[in-house]
C-alpha cells in the first residue's frame, strides 16, 4: 500500500469510526433498505449464500467462497470483523479489495449516506452505523465487479442485521450458542430465533449440528418460511476423518454425492464440521441437477485458509493464535489442541473483552493450559489485567497464573516459560478475542490474510 493510499484509507476509517459501533444494534432494516433503494438495489444483482451462527461463521464462509471459486465462479465475500485492515472484509475472488478501491467506493457512497442519515435523524432514529455503511459498500462493490455469487457473513444476530436485506437462496446457520446476550437474548432459543431470521421463503436452510433448543426454534422458522432443510448428521455430514500433516483428511456424505479422502488444510473436528456445512451449502446452491466437480472440491478445501483460527504463526516453540472469544469457542479450541497437536505442555496467553463470559472462557481453557499469562490486548473493550488476573486465579489457581501488562510482554514471557519448561513438546497459544489474535499475529510477524 502506498503512503497516499494508506493516508486516504485512514481518512475513511476515521469517518467510519465516528459512527455508531458495530457492536450495537438498533432493530431496523430501514436505513440499509433505503440506501439499497438509492443505489438501485445492488444486493439483488447476484445470488447470495447467507451465513450466520455463533461460532464458525467466518471459517465456513471462507470455505464456501473457496469451493465456489474453484468451480469457476467470480466470487464476492464479506466477513467481519477484520484482523489487520478494514479492506479484508470485502474480497473479490478471494483477494481483499485494494485500499484505493475501498476509498473510491466509499467516496461514491458518501452522498447517499448523507441522504439516509438526514432522513433517519429527522424521524428520531440514528444515522447509519459503521456496520451498515460497510455492508452497503460491499454490496455496491460486488455489483460493480460484477460477481457471479456473493457469500455474506452476518455481523451480529440475523433478523435485524444489516446484511439481512439480501434475498439468499441458501441460508447457513453454524452452531448457535450464548453470545451477545445483551442484544440477542439470554437463552439459546432466543438467540436461535434471532439468527433464524435470515431464512428466506422457499429457500434452503443448511444447518450445522445444533443443541435441541436451538434446532427446535430454527426448524419452526423453516416451516413458517416453507424452506427446505438440510441438517448436519441427517441429510449430510462427515463420515470419517483423520489427522494429517498440515490439517486433516475427511470423507463426506454430501447432499447429492459422497466425497472420499479430501484434504482440509485446517485443524480440528470443528473445522471438519464447518467443511461439511460449507460443502452442503454449495451443493444446495447448485442443486441436484449440477453435481460438483470433485477436483474442484479437493482444490477448494486444500487451498482454503482461516487466519487467526488455530493458526500456527511460529515454530520453536510453536506459537498458535486463535480468535476464540466465548466459552463454546474456547472449548472447541481446547479439543482441537488436544487432538491435532502433540504438546506435552501448553502455555496460554489470554486477553478477553470485558463484555464476554470471561469466566466461561477461562474455565474451558483450564484443562488444556498448564500455565496462563493474562494480559491486555490494547482494546478499550478488553478486560483490565487486574480484573482478568482475579478471574484467572479463581480458575487456574495462583501458582499457574502469570501477569503481563501488554500483549507483547505476555508473548515474550510465554515464550520464555516455554524455553525453560524442560521439554521440547511445548506450545504457546494466544487467544481470547479476534483483537488478541490479530495483534498476536502482527507481533509475531504475520499479517497476510
Amino acid at each position: 500500500m502506498t503512503a497516499a493510499a494508506q493516508a486516504e484509507l485512514a481518512r475513511v476509517e476515521e469517518v467510519l469510526a465516528s459512527r455508531w459501533p458495530e457492536t450495537k444494534i438498533e432493530p431496523s432494516l430501514d436505513r440499509i433498505s433505503h440506501l439499497m433503494t438509492l443505489l438501485a438495489d445492488p444486493h439483488l444483482a447476484y445470488p447470495v449464500i447467507h451465513v450466520t451462527g455463533t461460532n464458525g461463521k467466518t471459517s465456513t464462509s471462507r470455505m464456501i467462497e473457496s469451493l465456489l471459486r474453484e468451480m469457476g465462479l467470480n466470487t464476492g465475500l464479506v466477513t467481519s470483523p477484520h484482523l489487520h485492515s478494514l479492506t479484508e472484509r470485502i474480497r473479490l475472488n478471494g483477494v481483499p479489495i485494494s485500499a484505493e478501491r475501498f476509498v473510491e467506493a466509499y467516496d461514491e457512497l458518501e452522498p447517499y449516506l448523507a441522504l439516509v442519515d438526514t432522513e433517519s435523524l429527522a424521524s428520531g432514529g440514528p444515522a447509519m452505523s459503521y456496520f451498515e455503511v460497510l455492508t452497503g459498500l460491499a454490496f455496491a462493490v460486488f455489483a460493480d465487479a460484477p460477481v457471479d455469487v456473493a457469500i455474506v457473513e452476518v455481523g451480529l444476530g440475523g433478523t435485524w442485521d444489516a446484511t439481512n436485506v439480501v434475498q439468499a437462496q441458501v441460508s447457513v446457520i453454524t452452531p448457535v450458542g450464548l453470545d451477545h446476550t445483551d442484544y440477542l437474548g439470554d437463552t439459546i432459543a432466543d438467540i436461535a430465533r434471532e439468527k433464524s431470521g435470515i431464512i428466506k421463503r422457499s429457500g434452503t436452510a443448511v444447518l450445522a449440528h445444533q443443541v435441541p433448543e436451538a434446532l427446535d426454534m430454527i426448524l419452526s422458522q423453516c416451516v413458517d418460511m416453507d424452506a427446505t432443510v438440510a441438517r448436519e448428521g441427517v441429510e449430510f455430514g462427515v463420515t470419517q476423518r483423520s489427522v494429517a500433516v498440515g490439517g486433516q483428511v475427511i470423507s463426506f456424505n454430501g447432499l447429492h454425492a459422497q466425497y472420499e479422502d479430501v484434504l482440509l488444510s485446517l485443524y480440528g473436528a470443528h473445522q471438519a464440521s464447518n467443511a461439511s456445512v460449507a460443502l452442503a451449502a454449495v451443493e444446495a446452491f447448485f442443486g441436484p441437477e449440477r453435481p460438483l466437480n470433485e477436483d474442484a472440491v479437493r482444490a477448494g478445501f486444500a487451498n482454503v485458509s482461516s487466519p487467526g483460527r488455530l493458526e500456527v504463526v511460529r515454530r520453536s516453540p510453536t506459537v498458535i493464535v486463535d480468535a476464540a472469544h466465548n466459552p463454546h469457542g474456547a472449548a472447541v479450541l481446547a479439543a482441537a489442541l488436544e487432538e491435532s497437536f502433540t504438546f506435552d505442555y501448553i502455555i496460554g496467553v489470554v486477553s478477553v473483552m470485558g463484555d464476554k463470559d470471561v469466566v466461561g472462557v477461562l474455565e474451558a481453557l483450564e484443562p488444556i493450559f498448564n500455565e496462563v499469562v493474562v494480559t491486555w490486548n490494547g482494546s478499550p473493550r478488553a478486560m483490565t489485567v487486574a480484573q482478568i488476573q482475579v478471574l484467572a486465579e479463581g480458575a487456574f489457581g495462583t501458582e499457574r497464573v502469570h501477569v503481563a501488562d501488554f500483549l507483547s510482554d505476555a508473548i515474550d514471557m510465554a515464550i520464555g516459560l516455554a524455553d525453560s519448561a524442560g521439554t521440547t513438546g511445548v506450545g504457546v497459544v494466544v487467544t481470547g478475542s479476534v483483537v488478541t489474535a490479530a495483534l498476536g499475529r502482527a507481533l509475531l510477524g504475520t499479517t497476510r490474510v
